[in-house]
């Protein structure tokens, strides 16, 4: 398998992961606004090195997983549960969200490096996400749970990373009008996503057991 597939399909992933406005993003733009482009860069820096190992750890889950067909049935029959749950949470019960002005105040490149990792560290969803997507790219042949094609992997998704948040970095004040829309449909968005996933996910059920 060329290594350029694995590379690609990681930075693709990281990128799609992280373009949403999410609280990593948009404090990368927010440091970038009040403190500038170098303390914004020393957060993502701190963002991406907890992404770093998410990513691999989530790969090594992904590996074990592929190799039990018993335990990614079970998964899939959970997934469709937590996201049924989800869609109906976001499309009927939960409120429209608010934004917030944050006020950030001036510090060192040191501790927004660590603020990056922080918050990175604070964020569970990269970890289901990329054992979701490694299963998923392995089961057409795009991706092997071999040592080089991880790193390659991984390393792509570190790139993927770094591009998406960098890009809140130099173009927010273009786009932050349409974060703004984002942010008051931000329920019926999730709720859509994670509705059609349940849909897809019960599909993969139902074919499992009757197809």
């Amino acid at each position: 398998m060329a290594l350029l597939t694995p590379l690609l399909s990681g930075f693709i992933a990281a990128f799609i992961g992280i373009i949403p406005p999410g609280l990593i993003n948009m404090t990368a733009a927010k440091v970038n606004l009040k403190e500038g482009k170098k303390n914004a860069l020393w957060f993502v820096a701190g963002a991406v090195v907890v992404i770093f190992f998410q990513v691999s750890l989530a790969v090594l889950f992904a590996q074990v997983i592929d190799n039990r067909p018993d335990v990614v049935t079970l998964l899939r029959e959970v997934g469709f549960a937590i996201f049924s749950i989800l869609t109906i949470y976001f499309l009927f019960i939960a409120k429209e969200p608010k934004a917030k002005k944050s006020k950030i105040k001036k510090s060192s490149k040191k501790s927004r490096f660590f603020l990056g990792m922080l918050l990175s560290g604070l964020n569970f969803f990269p970890i289901p996400y990329y054992v979701v997507v490694s299963v998923t790219l392995a089961s057409y042949h795009l991706f092997a749970f071999e040592n080089n094609i991880i790193f390659t992997f991984v390393f792509g998704s570190v790139l993927g990373s770094f591009a998406a948040l960098y890009s809140y970095i130099g173009f927010f004040g273009r786009i932050e009008k349409k974060t703004d829309y984002i942010m008051r449909n931000m329920n019926t968005i999730i709720g859509s996503i994670t509705g059609l996933i349940a849909i897809a996910t019960l599909f993969n059920i139902l074919n499992y057991y009757f197809g």
